[in-house]
């Protein structure tokens, strides 16, 4: 145990570094503050709660620039800049890798830090490959029709019914009809949240509601 390792010490307080135990001489255990006992103590048991342990790797072709909190991706198929200020944490960039710290994170701390982590590896594979979602009409009887007009995506005949229903189509968005498989469109862009928000827009839209 931790108790038994360091009185076998004597005078003697052996710390953890990222080795292992190493003697350090002249520190007896009584003579450190609390906090720094503290600290030793966290870095045995939990040392993700004070070291960083959240890294993004950065494709060669992708440059990321972070200036307090907000990092900009500029890759081969355009730029994407997002704000994380709203989240106590330190980004950097070292080298080829995006590093993040959290110290004395809780559970849910490092859960939104984790979070973070996830958008920013979508934004570099968003300016590098993109994404797309494809969509298909299903109906029984009424036909559908789905078109773009003015920036709009439009629905028209749904269950026989004359509304028209409008999805606006954000900025870096586009829209596709399928040409190989019938009733399919295909939405694309660099920006998963756009593309993701845009394709549950359009599916929301032809909810029966009050049945």
């Amino acid at each position: 145990t931790l108790l038994d390792r360091i009185s076998s010490c004597g005078e003697n307080f052996c710390d953890l570094d990222c080795v292992g135990w190493a003697e350090v001489k002249h520190r007896p255990l009584l003579s450190l503050q609390p906090l720094l006992a503290m600290y030793y103590l966290i870095a045995l048991f939990s040392p993700s709660l004070l070291f960083p342990i959240f890294t993004i790797f950065i494709a060669t072709s992708v440059d990321v620039k972070i200036k307090a909190r907000c990092v900009t991706v500029k890759g081969p198929r355009g730029e994407l800049t997002r704000d994380f200020k709203h989240i106590n944490m330190d980004l950097k960039k070292v080298g080829k890798e995006v590093r993040v710290d959290l110290w004395f994170a809780k559970r849910a701390e490092l859960a939104c830090v984790r979070t973070v982590c996830s958008h920013i590896d979508n934004m570099i594979v968003g300016v590098t490959r993109g994404f797309l979602y494809k969509m298909r009409f299903v109906y029984s009887h009424f036909p559908i029709n789905v078109a773009t007009n003015g920036g709009y995506v439009e629905i028209r005949n749904f269950l026989g019914e004359r509304r028209v229903r409008k999805v606006k189509l954000p900025e870096g968005v586009s829209y596709e009809r399928s040409e190989d498989t019938k009733d399919e469109i295909q939405l694309s862009g660099n920006d998963i949240t756009q593309v993701s928000l845009t394709a549950a827009k359009i599916q929301q839209a032809t909810n029966v509601r009050n049945k």
